[in-house]
């Protein structure tokens, strides 16, 4: 009877050395597959080109706008209590002569809270940046100005808001609306008692005519985190405007929200993250569009790491997929998006690995495929880069140095990124 088993034992034991082999092989063949989704997707290398700067010493707070093939980038410079925003528009050979919009001692500089200069499909520019408004160090109010002679006449200022409170207005973010109009949301705190720390702040928007003339105001979220930025990009559907909310729970995750038949639609999630902090993380989302393809960056922490992602629409912000995760080790956040030709995204972020911060951009396709990340520069983390597609090129902007020896820094690629 032993003699007759064990010729079973011994094709026993070749069936699971085989199976076995067979396992080891599919786990190879999963892993190489998952590593390949980085690095083996057909994506050359990112060639980052400085591009000399227009801004002057002492300056910071980047922005960079679009409107068709109308770059603008905008700055702040700051001599003693002086503030002054300046701008300056891609051309063929860098950047044109920087032109002034604004000066004053009473400008609310904040390296988070940006002002921008926009141009609309009309040609008319508009400019907003932020005054301080009252006692309370964090309170602040909108200001507005339109030029019609290409920047060398600004408008009197006006506020969109006309609340009266002295409490915080900002994280403006604008857009062209139809028949040369403009639209801007921001974070406004009519609703909050600075001095008791209650009350909510909200997201509210405001719509202008061709004339410079306020439409109407309404309110899109009444509860939003309260120092986050805010992003808007131009779909084929209408604008769509991303935001980090605020639960009554302190849940703080992003959400859209969009604007079509003359309204705004209720805020939906992004991603339930769940990340809960009793505190505002001071890291808004960024976001972009092309036709009804929307991608849609953020930046989260739960469990005290850090980490940035990317999620794509191609509903136009009705539905988003699973998100995708940007950084290699671990994110300070401060993310840009630009969408390319093929459909992929340019994310920039802030890498920080081995106590040192680096900005960063790679691509990533819906389907999850990374390229390797590029390095554009170093960077603190504390001041926010930016990122703008300029029909066959990407430009970056960012904030060097420290305290009183700030310079914004510029910078180009190819978008052909293949």
């Amino acid at each position: 009877m032993s003699e007759q088993v064990r010729p079973a034992s011994r094709f026993f034991s070749a069936v699971a050395a085989i199976a076995l082999c067979l396992a080891i092989l599919m786990y190879t063949v999963v892993h190489i597959k998952a590593r390949l989704r980085t690095f083996a997707a057909p994506v050359s290398a990112l060639a980052i080109q400085a591009l000399p700067s227009p801004a002057g010493a002492n300056s910071s707070e980047p922005q960079i706008t679009m409107q068709g093939d109308q770059a603008i980038l905008s700055w702040l410079e700051v001599s003693g209590p002086r503030a002054t925003l300046k701008f300056a528009e891609r051309s063929p050979s860098g950047w044109s002569t920087p032109q002034t919009v604004s000066s004053g001692s009473n400008f609310f500089v904040n390296a988070y809270d940006v002002p921008s200069v926009r141009a609309l499909v009309d040609g008319t520019l508009v400019a907003n940046w932020l005054e301080t408004n009252g006692p309370d160090p964090d309170a602040s109010k909108v200001r507005l100005s339109w030029s019609k002679d290409q920047g060398r006449t600004w408008s009197r200022p006006v506020s969109p808001h006309h609340d009266g409170t002295q409490t915080e207005h900002g994280f403006v973010s604008t857009y062209p609306a139809p028949g040369a109009a403009f639209g801007l949301v921001w974070i406004d705190g009519r609703a909050t008692n600075p001095e008791k720390e209650t009350g909510d702040m909200s997201l509210r928007t405001s719509v202008y005519d061709a004339d410079g003339k306020q439409l109407r105001e309404s309110v899109v979220d009444p509860r939003v985190c309260e120092c986050c930025s805010t992003a808007v990009a131009q779909t084929s559907e209408g604008v769509v405007v991303a935001f980090r909310n605020r639960s009554a729970r302190e849940i703080r995750d992003i959400y859209v929200s969009r604007f079509a038949a003359g309204h705004w639609s209720t805020p939906t999630v992004v991603h339930d993250d769940g990340w809960r902090i009793d505190a505002c993380p001071i890291n808004g989302p960024a976001v972009s569009a092309t036709g009804r393809d929307v991608a849609v960056a953020w930046f989260m922490a739960k469990g005290d790491q850090g980490q940035a992602y990317v999620a794509f629409s191609h509903d136009a912000a009705h539905t988003f997929g699973a998100p995708i995760r940007v950084d290699d080790v671990t994110s300070l956040g401060r993310l840009g998006v630009q969408m390319l030709a093929d459909g992929s995204a340019a994310v920039s972020y802030i890498e920080f690995a081995d106590k040192h911060s680096q900005l960063r951009v790679r691509k990533i396709s819906p389907d999850g495929m990374r390229s390797p990340a590029v390095s554009i520069a170093d960077a603190s983390g504390g001041r926010y880069p930016r990122i703008a597609r300029d029909r066959d090129e990407l430009l970056f902007s960012w904030t060097e140095g420290e305290n009183d020896a700030t310079r914004v820094r510029t910078a180009r690629a190819s978008a052909d990124w293949k």
